[in-house]
């Protein structure tokens, strides 16, 4: 993993949004007369693009999947943003990559403003030179377009830019891009969802992606 540049995931990778996103899900769906009482049952919104999701999951046409996605902005963007913790060990890891010399972007199908917010809130915003997500009206919500907008928009070499994330979207942008790509193993993707799509690199845990930067 000799790659000057990195790119993080949000979602998953760097922080365990699990409740402020389920929570906001449950509450769109209850404005659309549907209960779901088990969150559980909605961990797997976490990772794709929101629109497809709830096309996907509840067979919605598009203008009632935008309508389900502005209810769940009502309630995460005062209350589900906060409702999120950091992986532990990501600040050491950050500041790992960061005393090699490396630069940091996040590349995120989350719309931008609420990346930032959350990076901001979280203390984390500091170790990245830029946060990169999708616009509100689903512009670069697909992780092909918003990498290769980012590459673009940065001037960055597929060569020496790294991807790394926790579900297929992540590694499906990257091979897209001609990144290399590292899965990891402690979010919301599954093994056989990861190791589909031939990532580059898989590690189990955090710990174990840090010490392999370490090593090279």
């Amino acid at each position: 993993m000799h790659q000057q540049t990195i790119l993080f995931d949000l979602d998953g990778t760097l922080t365990d949004p699990r409740e402020g996103i389920t929570r906001s899900i449950q509450y769109a769906l209850a404005k659309l007369d549907i209960d779901e009482p088990d969150l559980a049952r909605l961990e797997h919104f976490i990772g794709p693009p929101l629109l497809q999701a709830f096309m996907q999951f509840y067979g919605f046409d598009e203008a009632k999947a935008w309508q389900a996605v502005n209810f769940y902005r009502e309630r995460f963007k005062v209350t589900g943003l906060y409702e999120n913790r950091v992986f532990e060990g990501v600040s050491e890891l950050l500041e790992g990559l960061q005393a090699q010399g490396r630069t940091l972007y996040i590349a995120t199908s989350k719309p931008w403003e609420f990346a930032r917010e959350i990076a901001r809130h979280f203390d984390f915003a500091r170790h990245f030179k830029v946060i990169y997500g999708s616009e509100l009206d689903g512009t670069r919500t697909n992780k092909v377009e918003l990498i290769a907008h980012l590459l673009a928009e940065e001037n960055l070499d597929p060569a020496q830019t790294l991807m790394i994330g926790d579900r297929k979207h992540d590694l499906i942008g990257a091979r897209s891009n001609g990144l290399e790509a590292v899965a990891v193993g402690y979010g919301f993707g599954s093994r056989e969802e990861l190791t589909a799509e031939q990532p580059a690199y898989h590690f189990d845990t955090l710990g174990e992606l840090h010490r392999a930067f370490m090593r090279s």
